[in-house]
């Protein structure tokens, strides 16, 4: 799935010989020398947000802003200085960062580090006023919705549905139940849909087996035989309507959409939000994150090709970028500059993939394309 390069024919008769080129254009934004990032999100005047959750690394501030090539703990260190795991007042292990619509940037806290059982405090939702650069809300959930197993992956949000808007968020668990996470921003309260789904689950061996750097993508321990990757619904993004919420499991090729109007009203049975789920389809590999513009373009990586596809509304897929550098992308951000910022993290190299060894070579990246450079239509 990396552009015409992909499709040269071999062999007798062939046109000429495979190859592997790079497509689209990459910027480097950032160069990363510490811990590995995950999120990155862009606000509305060009500030950069990146976040680094704690599987290991040192991880002096879990939010930074990039300013002048430097990573300022955001908004503050002493939000960076939980206190405990289930710390309700300040950051514990953030795996996401999302600028909303009306330019406020929303911190999705897992509350836990190393993957650990979480506790109610540690997972939750901190909105920051980018005006003044202070918590305006702070969002916990119960334990009947962020389980002890959750791990809050991804979210979005849609401020045109209630009072103050709702956000959907991806429970990527590898060793517990999946699914959806809804909130409604004014009351701040939340619920769980289609939880266990077949949508919201990863892909068994014998029908998904990712490949990344020519090699098997698989948990490979230090003792013991290689195991599949569990890791659930992950990847998510909003139909530019608001119609359809779209969402992946990372171990697997197919991606899925949800009613919206479905899934925000309480009073819709969850076997009728079920039946609301569309298989939207191979996307060609296995993706980590999705994003969506306001052409109503939708984007996922490919970790299995070092790339970002996107799918037209027409149907269609296209490679926006494809470039050996692109070592695991992982998360997107549409700006308003009509770039698409993405984060580069290898997190494949990780021990818990490698036999116990480590074998990420530093530094992590941040780069950005332009997405309206004119991609290379995958016929």
């Amino acid at each position: 799935m990396t552009g015409p390069a992909a499709n040269a024919e071999t062999g007798p008769g062939a046109t000429g010989p495979a190859t592997d080129e790079p497509v689209g254009s990459l910027e480097l934004v950032h160069a990363f020398d510490g811990a590995m990032p995950t999120g990155v999100s862009v606000s509305h005047t060009g500030r950069i947000f990146v976040n680094f959750p704690k599987w290991g690394d040192e991880v002096p501030a879990t939010v930074v802003e990039l300013r002048d090539g430097r990573e300022i703990a955001f908004p503050d260190e002493r939000w960076n200085s939980p206190t405990s795991d289930d710390d309700a007042d300040a950051l514990v292990s953030v795996q996401s960062i999302v600028v909303d619509p009306a330019d406020r940037l929303w911190i999705l806290d897992t509350g836990s580090p190393m993957f650990q059982p979480t506790r109610p405090g540690g997972p939750k939702l901190v909105c920051v006023d980018l005006g003044t650069d202070t918590v305006a809300q702070v969002i916990t959930f119960p334990p009947d919705v962020a389980l002890e197993t959750t791990y809050l992956n991804d979210v979005r949000f849609d401020l045109r549905r209630g009072p103050a808007g709702v956000a959907y968020i991806t429970d990527s668990a590898d060793s517990g139940p999946n699914g959806i996470i809804v909130v409604d921003l004014a009351s701040g309260e939340s619920w769980r849909r289609l939880h266990e789904h077949p949508s919201t689950k990863a892909e068994p061996l014998s029908t998904f087996r990712p490949v990344v750097e020519g090699r098997p993508f698989l948990e490979r321990p230090a003792d013991g035989p290689p195991k599949p990757v569990t890791m659930g619904s992950d990847g998510i993004a909003i139909a530019a309507d608001g119609s359809r919420l779209y969402y992946c499991p990372l171990a697997s090729r197919h991606w899925y959409s949800v009613a919206t109007d479905a899934l925000a009203d309480r009073s819709v049975a969850d076997a009728e939000v079920a039946t609301t789920v569309v298989d939207e389809g191979d996307k060609g590999g296995g993706a980590d994150g999705l994003e969506t513009d306001d052409a109503g373009r939708l984007y996922l990586t490919s970790y299995e090709h070092n790339a970002v596809v996107r799918r037209r509304p027409d149907g269609e897929y296209e490679t926006v970028v494809h470039d050996p550098r692109l070592l695991w992308p992982d998360t997107m951000s549409v700006a308003a500059d009509r770039h698409l910022y993405v984060t580069a993290n290898q997190l494949h190299r990780q021990a818990k993939y490698q036999r116990g060894q480590d074998l990420r070579s530093k530094p992590y990246a941040l780069f950005r394309t332009r997405i309206d450079a004119g991609p290379v239509l995958l016929r």
